[in-house]
């Protein structure tokens, strides 16, 4: 296994598209096992494939102990009642922000040995399902923010970007994991 470097926000993979994964092979299987791997360094929650520079439909996502693989996921239903939290993303160190999304999703999805399966939940996992997807869509935490905090988060990046040159976040001298956020970056 392998510690991946983490693309951070600037470099372009992260505004695309992912591709779905049509078959289980030994080198998604090793991605996967990177992606934890990366992830539990990173203090993450979660990481999908184009924060490490895949183009991959697929994320890992570790809330409270319980390793999750999704594969090609898709949120089938989604509660209408929101929660407002913070989140934060280990592709934007050190830049947070409280984000509405639904209470509750249920979504669909493949798991490493190809077969289909259904999760619902709402809280952490929830949250961190969510924000997940949107990764695999190009979609980041930011957009959700009103105007004036995204130009608040967007100006403290600013700051931060330098320390990341490439927009590539090498762990092994990373800026970020020297003052951590309380809370688990997605």
């Amino acid at each position: 296994m392998s510690i991946l470097d983490i693309r951070v926000l600037g470099d372009p993979i992260l505004r695309e598209e992912t591709k779905e994964v049509g078959e289980i092979t030994d080198e998604i299987r090793l991605l996967v096992k990177n992606m934890f791997e990366t992830m539990y360094l990173a203090k993450g929650i979660g990481l999908a494939a184009p924060q490490v520079g895949r183009t991959e439909r697929l994320a890992v996502i570790d809330v409270d102990k319980q390793p999750i693989v999704i594969i090609n996921p898709e949120i089938i239903e989604s509660d209408s009642k929101t929660s407002k939290s913070e989140e934060g993303c280990l592709s934007i160190p050190d830049v947070y922000g409280d984000v509405e999304r639904p209470a509750r999703v249920r979504v669909r999805a493949m798991n490493l040995e190809g077969e289909m399966f259904e999760i619902e939940s709402g809280d952490l996992l929830g949250r961190c399902l969510q924000h997940e997807i949107d990764h695999l869509h190009g979609k980041l935490f930011v957009d959700y923010l009103s105007v004036l905090k995204r130009r608040s988060a967007m100006a403290k990046w600013t700051k931060e970007k330098d320390k990341y040159p490439g927009f590539i976040r090498h762990l092994d001298s990373d800026p970020a994991r020297s003052h951590e956020h309380p809370d688990e970056e997605l």
